[in-house]
């Protein structure tokens, strides 16, 4: 796979005609992955090699100035995983204030003439050019490449969307958003040194410091796992403000990881997110909290052996 970086200033000029999809694509959903798979469709058709075309920064930070946005994956998650799918090219557009304003035939000539693309994958309501102008119709009428439109994918009558998906995660409904991505979704961060409070009750936990980029979820326990050394754990996952020790006003991410001991602290860890367990409770007492953590971790155990 190759990672192909294009600005106006420096365009890339392709050689090879190329077969692309064209957008954003934060989460790599099932509506993303029909335009993936029909741009490797075609691309077989054509004996072209496939290719996906995104944007750096976020299209938001440039078009409205927004800062600190967050997303469903980091730029090198989405690029991992398009290549599993298939994907040979990665072009990143370096989208600056610019490359916004260009007209659509602008857009067209300074940007997607250069890529040498014979054909190019859209979806039903992608927009380009100064203020969203240029659309599906507009690019059919250009006169170098083929425009191939991916109709709306949708989950009980509702389109599957990036908007969508976030929507859920802030709201802990992290099954259906893993349903609507097609994966468990995934943070990365570092292990840090917290209060060591679990541990006095039989319960350490890893804290986690996660990547300020990444969608959290709303507070509550959630059942998953943890990547630790290439390795995968089952994992209690307590996202909150620590009510019964130490309430804290900034949000922390605990993980206790099923039959593992050693120590990881300073560790880059990777987190995936099955299912929500409860709530955030305070407790009375260490015992009290104790035994639910105890119940706790049976159903994290006995959960993800049923999802399995």
């Amino acid at each position: 796979m190759r990672i192909i970086q294009f600005s106006l200033d420096k365009p890339y000029i392709a050689k090879k005609p190329i077969v692309a999809c064209i957008g954003y694509f934060d989460g790599l959903h099932l509506g993303h992955k029909k335009l993936i798979a029909t741009t490797i469709e075609e691309a077989n058709k054509q004996n072209l090699e496939p290719s996906l075309i995104t944007f750096e920064p976020d299209p938001w930070v440039t078009i409205k100035g927004l800062k600190n946005v967050k997303h469903i994956q980091t730029m090198k998650q989405r690029i991992n995983l398009a290549a599993k799918l298939g994907i040979k090219n990665i072009i990143i557009l370096q989208f600056t204030k610019e490359m916004a304003d260009l007209e659509p035939d602008d857009f067209e000539l300074k940007v997607l003439k250069p890529l040498n693309i014979h054909s190019l994958i859209c979806g039903f309501d992608f927009h380009y050019g100064y203020c969203g102008k240029g659309n599906i119709d507009s690019l059919k009428h250009n006169r170098f490449m083929n425009t191939i439109m991916v109709d709306c994918v949708s989950e009980d009558n509702e389109k599957i969307s990036t908007t969508r998906i976030t929507k859920l995660i802030e709201e802990g409904n992290i099954e259906m958003a893993n349903r609507l991505l097609d994966y468990r979704y995934q943070v990365f961060g570092k292990v840090i040194h917290g209060h060591k409070q679990g541990r006095t009750i039989g319960f350490p936990t890893a804290n986690i410091k996660v990547d300020d980029e990444f969608i959290m979820l709303k507070s509550g326990v959630y059942a998953g796992y943890i990547n630790v050394r290439n390795i995968w754990y089952k994992t209690m996952i307590n996202i909150g403000h620590n009510p019964t020790f130490n309430h804290s006003d900034a949000l922390s991410i605990e993980a206790h990881i099923l039959d593992f001991k050693a120590e990881i602290y300073d560790e880059t860890i990777i987190l995936e997110f099955d299912h929500y367990l409860r709530d955030e409770k305070c407790f009375s007492n260490k015992s009290n909290l104790a035994l639910q953590l105890e119940q706790d971790v049976q159903n994290v155990r006995k959960s993800l052996k049923e999802h399995e």
